[in-house]
C-alpha cells in the first residue's frame, strides 16, 4: 500500500467542496443539482414509513455541514434553522421546501467561504491539515451521498 503524503495542499479544499455541492460534478448531479428542481409535493413525500423524506435528508446535510463550520473555525457556528440535531422531522415542524433550501445553500455558502480562507490564510483553524482534509473529504462524500439517495427517492416519487 503507497503512503499517504504528510503535507496537505489546504488550496485544494475549496474545489473538493464544490465536488460535493456544486457547481458541476463531473459524477452526476452535485447536491445543489439534486435538490435544484423538486417540487414541495416531491420533497416531502416519504418513500415508506420510518424513511426519511428528501427535505429531511436536505437539512441533515445542512446541520452536517453546519456542525463542521465549527469543527474548522474551533468556535460555535451559531444556532441551526431549528432545535434538536442531525436529523429533523418534516414537515413536522414549520420550514418550508423554500426554507429548507435556502438553509442547505446558505449553509454550503458560509462553508465555503470558512474553507476558502483557511486556505488562503485569510482565516485560521485549530485543527492541522490532514484534520481540515479529513473535515472537507468527510462532507463532501455525505453531500454525494445523499445527493444519490435523492435522485433515487426523486424517481421512487415518480413512479408512485
Amino acid at each position: 500500500m503507497a503512503s499517504v503524503a504528510t503535507s496537505i495542499d489546504s488550496s485544494i479544499l475549496p474545489r473538493v467542496l464544490e465536488e460535493g455541492y456544486g457547481p458541476g460534478a463531473w459524477h452526476g448531479a452535485d447536491l445543489k443539482a439534486a435538490i435544484a428542481d423538486i417540487s414541495d409535493t416531491t420533497a416531502f413525500w416519504r418513500p415508506g414509513v420510518g424513511r426519511h423524506n428528501i427535505a429531511e435528508i436536505a437539512l441533515h446535510h445542512a446541520f452536517c455541514a453546519h456542525s463542521v463550520i465549527g469543527q474548522l473555525t474551533g468556535q460555535a457556528p451559531g444556532a441551526f434553522v431549528l432545535e434538536g440535531s442531525d436529523w429533523f422531522e418534516l414537515p413536522g415542524n414549520t420550514l418550508s421546501w423554500d426554507d429548507v433550501r435556502s438553509t442547505v445553500d446558505a449553509t454550503q455558502e458560509r462553508l465555503a467561504a470558512v474553507v476558502a480562507d483557511i486556505a488562503t490564510n485569510a482565516g485560521s483553524s485549530p485543527l492541522d491539515e490532514r484534520a481540515r482534509l479529513n473535515l472537507v473529504l468527510g462532507v463532501t462524500c455525505h453531500a454525494i451521498y445523499h445527493a444519490g439517495q435523492i435522485q433515487l427517492i426523486k424517481v421512487m416519487s415518480n413512479a408512485k
